[in-house]
Order: C-alpha cells, then structure tokens, then sequence
C-alpha cells in the first residue's frame, strides 16, 4: 500500500474518531468508534478487501448518520467518491422508521460493491457485537441483518458475493 493510500486511512480513522467522541455502544461502556474500526478490518481481513477508498469508507459509514458530520465534509477530506459510498450508507433520519427502512433498503439495492461490502462488514460488526445486547437487542440485530441481505440480494455485485456468503453464514449460525 502506498504512503497515500496509508495516509487517507489514518486520516479517516482520526476523523472517525473524533466525529464519534463522546459517543459510546449499546452497551453503555464501549467506544462507539470501535465499531467503524471493526467494519474496516472485516473489510480487509475477513472480506480481503484492500482498496484504500473501500476502508476509508468503511472507517467513516455512520458519521454522517450519527454525527454531525455532512457530505461535503466527506468530499474535501477524502473525496467525492468516498463522500458518496458514505451517503449512501446513511439512513435519512428525518423519516419514521418505516419508510426509512424501505428508503435504505432501495439504495442497498442499487448500491456498487464498494457500498454493499462495507454495508456487510456493518451487518458482520453488528451481528458479532450481540453478544453485549439483551434478546430483544440480539433478536432485533437478527431481524434487521435479514433484511438488508435480502433487499441485497437480487441485485449483488459479483465483487460483493464472497462477503456476502461470509455474513450470510454469520447470519444463519446465529439463528440456530
């Protein structure tokens, strides 16, 4: 990997960091940016994915959902591509959470594989991190991993299917 490509990673693990601050996990006592960091290993080292943008993406994917961070934010830091994958994988939360869903669901749809594999490496972390959750959180994480597959599904990305196949096996080991 090049002294760039390097650079832009460590840039958006700052960014990262600090967008999600004072933030922590449902579970009350983790970091919440251990989960972006989380997403960009299974990215690179459960997905083998090494494309220097898919892990900056994967590093930033809920801080314009969850911060206060914008898309043009995005942009002048890390690139209009960058930007985009991580709009894309931001719910608008000015909707109720029906229509929300269904929103999210027809981007996912239409999402390149940049998008769709940092979106499994999200549901990858979630589903690992119900662990911490009560059965109700773990039961609701479950529901939520089968419908984002199944909104991707029809319309998978060739380079998307191996990570795929990784979390819908995740997926269906956690249902037994």
């Amino acid at each position: 990997m090049t002294a760039d490509a390097t650079d832009l990673m460590f840039r958006a693990a700052s960014f990262a960091a600090r967008a999600h601050k004072n933030q922590l996990r449902k579970d009350g006592q983790t970091p919440y940016v251990a989960h972006p960091f989380r997403a960009c290993l299974v990215v690179r080292h459960v997905f083998g994915v090494d494309d220097p943008r898919v892990l900056t993406a994967a590093l930033l994917h809920d801080t314009i959902e969850d911060t206060t961070t914008d898309f043009d934010d995005i942009a002048e830091a890390f690139g209009v591509d960058v930007a985009r994958w991580v709009a894309a994988l931001t719910k608008d939360m000015r909707l109720e959470d029906g229509p929300r869903e269904a929103e999210y669901h027809r981007v996912l749809a239409a999402a390149g594989w940049p998008v769709v594999v940092c979106k499994l490496a999200d549901i990858y972390d979630n589903l690992s991190d119900s662990k911490t959750l009560s059965t109700k959180g773990t039961e609701r994480n479950i529901r939520r991993a089968t419908e984002y597959l199944d909104a991707m599904r029809p319309t998978l990305p060739a380079e998307a299917k191996a990570a795929f196949a990784v979390v819908e096996g995740k997926l269906a080991a956690m249902k037994t």
